[in-house]
């Protein structure tokens, strides 16, 4: 049974250690921005812009009626769909997919705006977020200096080669694909992952080509519906909170339904999603995230939001 003994390790000093961190990621986004413009620091390839709702389970256990999902509900909810770092789409990458759940309510509030961020990863090979950002300088060095940091540093370089090699594993598109929120949040007093289960089993070889063009085909002919579930925290040693490497060894259950309904690209729905924010620390209080990672995060999305100029 899910079990509420989770704890979260805090490194010393890390709040410093996420300020430092930052630079790294601002300097990413100013040098993209210097090419394409105000954007994300990553991420900014939008794929596509779509209306949903969120449709919460009905009889869910006790432990997971917690939160948004305390009760049988629908909430509107916009999502954005995204590309990590390119904006080719056959080239290899960490795809994003990104829900927000408007107007949500939980047994202590209302009107709550609840974020999820997901990727096409379930994990990722880092100890923490000191090698997330190194990871990233690595990436977006030189090639002399990328090279000199590679020697320096060959625990850094076999962490960037094991993450690449899962980046490069075949994505079939955003219909058929599954999406992982990698590290744990909060189900009240509970901590779980999410997965959102893929809509379709039916493959389409051409999406890779142009993941918009896809998606909006299977759009036009019908909804499209993904199962939205989570895997509860057991005990540290097969479901580590800290550790995002490892894939956790617990049953996953549905505890709701993402349905996009029929539509067609809108321009203003995309403005309007690419100049909004898809915070995972924009949470409903029994949701938040967990973990050094996630926190690391909650430093950088501050700063890129700032960055974007697009903040009122």
């Amino acid at each position: 049974m899910p079990s509420t003994q989770w704890r979260e390790v805090f490194l010393p000093h890390e709040q410093v250690q996420h300020v430092q961190q930052i630079h790294v990621f601002s300097e990413l986004q100013r040098k993209n921005q210097k090419k394409h413009g105000h954007g994300r620091a990553l991420h900014r390839n939008q794929v596509a812009a779509l209306k949903a709702s969120l449709v919460v389970e009905e009889s869910l256990p006790d432990y997971a009626r917690q939160g948004i999902f305390a009760a049988p509900a629908a909430f509107e909810a916009h999502v954005r769909l995204s590309n990590g770092n390119f904006s080719v789409d056959r080239a290899p990458d960490i795809r994003g997919f990104a829900i927000k759940v408007l107007g949500a309510s939980t047994p202590s509030s209302t009107d709550v705006e609840q974020n999820f961020t997901l990727v096409s990863q379930e994990t990722l090979r880092v100890s923490g977020s000191a090698d997330v950002v190194a990871i990233v300088d690595l990436s977006t060095s030189t090639p002399g200096a990328a090279l000199r940091k590679a020697v320096t540093s060959p625990g850094l370089t076999r962490s960037a080669v094991a993450n690449v090699r899962d980046m490069v594993k075949p994505f079939s598109g955003f219909a058929t694909h599954d999406f992982f929120s990698i590290m744990p949040i909060t189900f009240g007093d509970y901590a779980a992952r999410l997965k959102l289960c893929a809509a379709s089993t039916a493959i389409n070889k051409k999406a890779r080509k142009d993941l918009a063009a896809d998606l909006y085909a299977r759009l036009a002919d019908g909804d499209l519906e993904f199962r939205l579930q989570a895997q509860f925290f057991e005990d540290e040693r097969r479901t580590p909170i800290e550790d995002s490497s490892v894939r956790w060894d617990t049953p996953w259950l549905t505890v709701a339904r993402l349905r996009l309904p029929q539509q067609e690209p809108d321009e203003a729905l995309a403005e309007t999603v690419e100049k909004s924010s898809f915070n995972p620390w924009t949470a409903a209080k029994e949701h938040r995230p967990l973990g050094e990672l996630m926190r690391a995060r909650q430093a950088a999305y501050t700063l890129s939001w700032r960055n974007r100029d697009v903040a009122p």
